[in-house]
């Protein structure tokens, strides 16, 4: 069963006149214009993704299980430090809204709809305010903002040429960070540490069964690599040594296999290399 709430709506709330019939016409016009754009775009396959799927994989978990909200917003003339405390009370309400434990929370959604920004305000605003909230709120929360704006420049993981953050109306997300957010981060190498240390032992089993995928579309000499092996190796081979045997994260060490170019992995020895005293 949904949460109830009382200035958040599910996306079939804004066709119910008695859940809306408070909100001002301007409000009620962004809240719909954005429902339409997750319902025709945001959860459809789209033919310059790069890849198989919707548009972002994570939407449609959350609306099938009704813990995507939206919520409207005006900041007139408020200033960023008001702002940020208005988006830090976002970040509280997704906390503490149910379910807060199981595999449903981590699929909850606020997508908070500034419904009195102007697209060439968005950027601005939305740079200064994520400044002064991202880093803490990952750090301490595990809870990531996303801007979305017409004009937004970013581009798809899986081809440069398409972007997919430009929405009808401003608004930031806020949601529990997952392990697959490491594609994100790829270009910025304090964020891909952040997420590494946030999402411990699962990372290495999940960047396996994405690696070729990602090597493919990529190309293997992509600088993006360096960048996930640094952010993951030493912190993965310490638990993997340390911990099956009862050892403590003091005792690990560090493993260093250089390879040759241009060679893969050989197979098992047939023959003994090693004489017997």
């Amino acid at each position: 069963m949904p949460a109830q709430t009382t200035n958040l709506f599910l996306l079939e709330d804004l066709e119910d006149v008695g859940r809306t019939s408070e909100l001002a016409k301007s409000d009620l016009d962004a809240l719909d214009a954005v429902a339409a754009w997750i319902k025709t775009y945001v959860i459809k396959p789209h033919k310059d993704l790069g890849c198989a799927g919707p548009v972002c994989p994570f939407v449609p978990e959350s609306l099938e299980r009704k813990i995507l909200w939206l919520a409207p917003v005006r900041i007139a003339d408020r200033d960023v430090p008001a702002v940020v405390k208005l988006m830090s009370g976002y970040k509280r309400q997704l906390l503490d809204t149910r379910p807060t434990d199981g595999d449903d929370a981590g699929y909850k959604v606020i997508v908070v709809v500034f419904t009195d920004l102007s697209a060439d305000r968005a950027q601005g605003v939305f740079d200064e305010v994520l400044q002064q909230l991202a880093v803490p709120s990952y750090v301490e929360d595990g809870i990531l903002f996303g801007p979305f704006y017409e004009g937004h420049e970013g581009t798809a993981i899986y081809n440069s040429s398409f972007r997919p953050f430009q929405s009808p109306v401003p608004f930031l997300f806020v949601r529990h960070g997952v392990v697959s957010d490491w594609k994100f981060f790829l270009d910025d190498e304090e964020w891909l540490n952040l997420w590494a240390h946030r999402m411990g032992s699962p990372v290495p089993k999940h960047l396996l069964r994405n690696y070729v995928a990602c090597r493919g579309a990529w190309g293997a000499t992509n600088p993006r690599y360096d960048r996930l092996l640094r952010a993951v190796q030493p912190r993965h081979t310490t638990n993997a040594v340390a911990t099956p045997h009862g050892g403590s994260a003091g005792d690990a060490f560090h493993l260093v296999i250089p390879s040759m170019p241009g060679l893969r992995d050989s197979g098992k020895p047939t023959t003994k290399t090693l004489a017997k005293d």
